[in-house]
Protein backbone atom coordinates (compact mmCIF):
# COMPACT_ATOMS: atom_id res chain seq x y z
CA UNK A 1 0.00 0.00 0.00
CA UNK A 2 1.44 3.64 -1.02
CA UNK A 3 1.93 5.60 1.80
CA UNK A 4 2.68 9.43 2.50
CA UNK A 5 3.77 11.70 5.67
CA UNK A 6 1.59 14.84 6.54
CA UNK A 7 2.44 16.78 9.65
CA UNK A 8 0.13 16.31 12.92
CA UNK A 9 0.15 19.89 15.16
CA UNK A 10 -1.41 18.11 17.95
CA UNK A 11 1.38 14.90 18.06
CA UNK A 12 4.47 17.79 16.96
CA UNK A 13 5.48 15.22 14.55
CA UNK A 14 5.21 13.54 11.06
CA UNK A 15 2.82 11.08 10.58
CA UNK A 16 2.88 8.02 8.34
CA UNK A 17 -0.38 7.18 6.54
CA UNK A 18 -2.25 5.40 3.79
CA UNK A 19 -2.22 7.47 0.48
CA UNK A 20 -5.75 6.63 0.48
CA UNK A 21 -8.22 5.85 3.71
CA UNK A 22 -11.77 5.29 3.92
CA UNK A 23 -13.66 8.07 6.38
CA UNK A 24 -17.07 6.36 7.14
CA UNK A 25 -18.27 9.96 7.91
CA UNK A 26 -17.69 13.43 6.29
CA UNK A 27 -17.24 16.85 7.77
CA UNK A 28 -20.99 18.17 8.98
CA UNK A 29 -21.98 14.97 9.46
CA UNK A 30 -23.60 14.31 12.82
CA UNK A 31 -22.46 11.34 15.08
CA UNK A 32 -22.53 9.75 17.93
CA UNK A 33 -20.01 7.68 20.66
CA UNK A 34 -20.77 3.83 20.54
CA UNK A 35 -19.59 3.35 23.98
CA UNK A 36 -19.73 6.77 25.79
CA UNK A 37 -23.18 9.36 26.16
CA UNK A 38 -21.94 12.20 23.50
CA UNK A 39 -22.76 13.05 20.27
CA UNK A 40 -21.78 16.13 18.05
CA UNK A 41 -20.51 17.42 14.25
CA UNK A 42 -17.39 16.71 12.63
CA UNK A 43 -15.05 19.31 11.52
CA UNK A 44 -11.84 17.88 10.82
CA UNK A 45 -10.82 14.36 9.82
CA UNK A 46 -7.56 12.74 10.67
CA UNK A 47 -6.52 9.49 8.03
CA UNK A 48 -4.72 8.12 10.82
CA UNK A 49 -4.54 8.65 14.37
CA UNK A 50 -2.43 12.33 14.77
CA UNK A 51 -2.94 13.12 18.50
CA UNK A 52 0.09 12.93 21.11
CA UNK A 53 1.84 9.79 22.66
CA UNK A 54 0.62 11.01 25.80
CA UNK A 55 -3.11 11.18 24.73
CA UNK A 56 -3.23 7.85 23.00
CA UNK A 57 -1.15 6.00 25.88
CA UNK A 58 -3.72 7.19 28.94
CA UNK A 59 -6.43 5.35 26.77
CA UNK A 60 -6.82 1.84 28.76
CA UNK A 61 -5.40 -1.15 27.10
CA UNK A 62 -7.94 -2.96 26.75
CA UNK A 63 -10.08 -0.12 24.94
CA UNK A 64 -7.37 1.45 23.26
CA UNK A 65 -8.16 1.84 19.39
CA UNK A 66 -5.76 0.97 16.47
CA UNK A 67 -4.17 4.03 14.84
CA UNK A 68 -4.51 3.41 11.23
CA UNK A 69 -7.96 3.99 10.69
CA UNK A 70 -9.57 7.70 10.32
CA UNK A 71 -9.92 9.79 13.62
CA UNK A 72 -12.33 12.69 13.57
CA UNK A 73 -12.41 15.98 15.11
CA UNK A 74 -15.85 17.07 16.52
CA UNK A 75 -17.50 19.64 17.96
CA UNK A 76 -19.40 17.16 20.89
CA UNK A 77 -22.32 17.49 23.53
CA UNK A 78 -22.92 15.55 26.16
CA UNK A 79 -26.05 16.22 28.82
CA UNK A 80 -23.44 18.64 30.88
CA UNK A 81 -21.35 20.03 28.45
CA UNK A 82 -20.07 20.75 25.09
CA UNK A 83 -16.31 20.35 24.20
CA UNK A 84 -14.28 19.18 21.60
CA UNK A 85 -13.52 15.32 20.97
CA UNK A 86 -11.15 13.09 18.94
CA UNK A 87 -12.65 10.07 18.03
CA UNK A 88 -11.57 6.83 16.00
CA UNK A 89 -13.58 5.57 13.65
CA UNK A 90 -14.10 2.27 15.08
CA UNK A 91 -15.66 3.90 18.18
CA UNK A 92 -18.33 6.32 15.94
CA UNK A 93 -21.52 5.59 14.50
CA UNK A 94 -24.64 7.84 12.32
CA UNK A 95 -26.60 9.77 15.12
CA UNK A 96 -30.10 8.50 14.67
CA UNK A 97 -31.65 11.59 16.47
CA UNK A 98 -30.27 13.26 13.32
CA UNK A 99 -31.32 17.20 15.55
CA UNK A 100 -28.93 19.54 15.43
CA UNK A 101 -25.60 20.26 17.53
CA UNK A 102 -25.96 22.50 20.55
CA UNK A 103 -22.34 23.44 20.75
CA UNK A 104 -21.20 27.08 20.91
CA UNK A 105 -19.07 26.89 18.07
CA UNK A 106 -21.16 25.43 15.52
CA UNK A 107 -22.14 28.80 14.17
CA UNK A 108 -18.37 29.81 13.74
CA UNK A 109 -17.69 26.87 11.36
CA UNK A 110 -21.14 25.80 9.42
CA UNK A 111 -23.82 27.63 8.13
CA UNK A 112 -26.96 25.67 8.72
CA UNK A 113 -28.49 22.46 9.45
CA UNK A 114 -30.30 20.71 7.36
CA UNK A 115 -31.14 16.48 6.05
CA UNK A 116 -29.55 15.90 8.99
CA UNK A 117 -26.14 17.60 8.50
CA UNK A 118 -24.14 20.72 8.57
CA UNK A 119 -22.83 22.89 5.72
CA UNK A 120 -19.78 23.90 6.07
CA UNK A 121 -19.34 27.92 5.77
CA UNK A 122 -18.42 29.09 2.45
CA UNK A 123 -15.79 31.39 3.40
CA UNK A 124 -14.06 28.18 4.98
CA UNK A 125 -14.19 26.23 2.09
CA UNK A 126 -11.47 25.83 -0.90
Amino acid sequence: MDRAQFYSPQAGRRIDAPLHAEARFAIGDVVKHKQFDFRGVVFDIDPVFANSEEWYEAIPKDVRPQRDQPFYHLLAENEDSSYVAYVSQQNLMADSEGGPVDHPSVAQLFEDFADGRYRLRRSLTH
